[in-house]
């Protein structure tokens, strides 16, 4: 499903919309470049899950963790070589801790990622710098 967002607020609106349809055990993979607002919506993706706390990049923790009605694990890929690296953090325990995987930078780990992952595409529309088009698949959000 795709959706067109105007603001970064819209971008998190969205990420929150997906985030309440959740189950525990979900595993989101990100796809989009530099600045597309993957953070922002991960913001809404943790109000939508419940959680609390401020949602920051972990592009150099790698992991964030933020406990809610179902946690959140936040992982950021872009500083790791491959899945090899994603599973010597402890990639399996995370699968089986009952939360939801948000996966920035998912295509250096395709490998490592479930079947019924759902992929979340942002991409820069071209009419203006700050619109949004967010393609959701795998699961319906509307």
């Amino acid at each position: 499903m795709e959706h067109l967002s105007h603001s970064e607020a819209e971008t998190e609106s969205i990420g929150e919309a997906l985030g309440k349809r959740l189950r525990p055990g979900t595993v989101l993979a990100f796809r989009g470049d530099l600045g597309m607002g993957k953070t922002a919506f991960t913001r809404g993706l943790a109000r939508g899950l419940g959680c609390t706390g401020r949602v920051t990049s972990p592009t150099f923790t790698i992991v964030n963790e933020y406990e809610g009605k179902i946690p959140l694990f936040h992982f950021d890929m872009y500083r790791l070589p491959d899945s090899d690296a994603l599973f010597d953090i402890g990639w399996e325990d995370y699968l089986g801790r009952d939360g939801v995987c948000a996966v920035e930078w998912s295509e250096r780990v395709g490998d490592a990622l479930p079947e019924d992952t759902v992929w979340v595409t942002i991409a820069r529309r071209p009419e203006s710098n700050d619109w949004r088009t967010i393609t959701v698949e795998g699961v319906d959000i509307f």
